[in-house]
């Protein structure tokens, strides 16, 4: 009787196997919430395959073995038919979505900056370099900082409002036309020594075109000490221009005059394009003018509260677009603020 009762559940077994066989391979879902609970009837802690399992401790020893083996062939196709349905779904949706997965991903265009942006970071570095630290100010700005602590004549042409933007007929805040009232208010701020460069966007009632615009960006430069004289600013301008063109680049130091700077000076530099035998873009002369310089005017020092007895100093000023049009022969300023992204592209290595 004993025996009997065991074939019996042995057969029982066996044939449950089988019927669990025939769902699995005949199991269908529409989506994956129902493949997850197939899933779960089948092969979770509950389900019917870890059932037998628990069924399987009472098999006859001679059995053990035989129906052991089905119950692992059940459990692996049932897992491999779960995982069929699975990639099926995954392909699926990756055809609705029009990606094909196995695809090597697209080539994305790196970044650049722009190259306003080099050529500052280039400038402020060799000054950096020198000890000059990077100073900046408003924007928007009053006549005094502007013009007036800067030693301008009441009837000076910048004064007007077809060279300067006024925000309000009859007011004196404007939009800053040099980065050199940066200067004046470290100077009323700080006491010497002073060793500053102000980089920065200014603004000027000009006509567009290829060689001008109504804003650009400019770095001054300012050193205010004991002893200062012109001949430590000729080294730094000497020393810069080497940095930024090239070890076989020359200078030279024109007469000049600026309200702020007295003696004044423009600089020029041995073009870079023919190296100074002459050539259209230095118009046949050897040489391009890139900046203005001066010692700073005593007036400038005693209207930002400094002893000009006792401290001397130098400025000096340059458009970064001008470097940059020297540096990689751009030759229309509206380039640099049109964005056009095929012209950007072209400053990918210089980053």
């Amino acid at each position: 009787m004993y025996l009997c009762m065991k074939k019996i559940e042995n057969r029982y077994m066996i044939n449950k196997i089988r019927k669990i066989l025939d769902e699995i391979e005949n199991l269908k879902a529409n989506n994956s919430d129902e493949l997850e609970a197939l899933r779960i009837q089948y092969l979770s802690k509950k389900g019917e395959i870890s059932s037998l399992m628990d069924d399987f401790r009472s098999v006859a020893a001679e059995q053990k073995r035989e129906i052991g083996q089905k119950l692992n062939e059940l459990k692996t196709k049932a897992q491999a038919k779960i995982n069929e349905l699975k990639e099926r779904f995954e392909m699926q949706n990756a055809s609705d979505n029009s990606i094909d997965l196995t695809r090597t991903a697209y080539p994305y265009r790196v970044g650049t900056r722009h190259p306003l942006s080099i050529v500052r970071k280039e400038i402020c570095s060799i000054f950096n370099r020198l000890g000059f630290n990077i100073a900046e100010g408003p924007e928007i700005e009053d006549d005094w900082h502007v013009f007036s602590s800067l030693n301008f004549a009441a009837d000076h042409p910048a004064r007007d409002m077809q060279d300067t933007f006024f925000l309000q007929t009859g007011t004196d805040i404007l939009l800053r036309t040099h980065t050199s009232s940066v200067q004046t208010r470290v100077m009323e701020k700080t006491q010497p020594p002073i060793r500053i460069i102000c980089p920065g966007r200014v603004y000027r009632n000009e006509a567009i075109s290829y060689r001008a615009h109504c804003f650009f960006h400019q770095v001054e430069g300012l050193y205010i000490d004991k002893n200062v004289s012109f001949a430590d600013l000729k080294q730094v301008l000497m020393l810069f221009a080497k940095e930024m063109f090239g070890n076989d680049t020359k200078i030279r130091l024109r007469p000049s005059f600026f309200p702020f700077t007295e003696p004044s000076a423009e600089m020029d530099i041995s073009c870079n394009l023919c190296g100074g035998k002459g050539c259209a873009f230095c118009k046949h002369t050897g040489w391009v003018e890139i900046l203005g310089c001066g010692m700073v005017d005593p007036n400038v020092l005693e209207n930002c509260g400094i002893d000009s007895i006792i401290y001397s100093g130098y400025a000096l000023g340059m458009g970064i677009e001008r470097i940059t049009n020297l540096k990689y022969q751009v030759k229309d300023l509206r380039l640099f603020s049109e964005n056009d992204v095929r012209f950007l592209r072209q400053f990918e290595s210089a980053i």
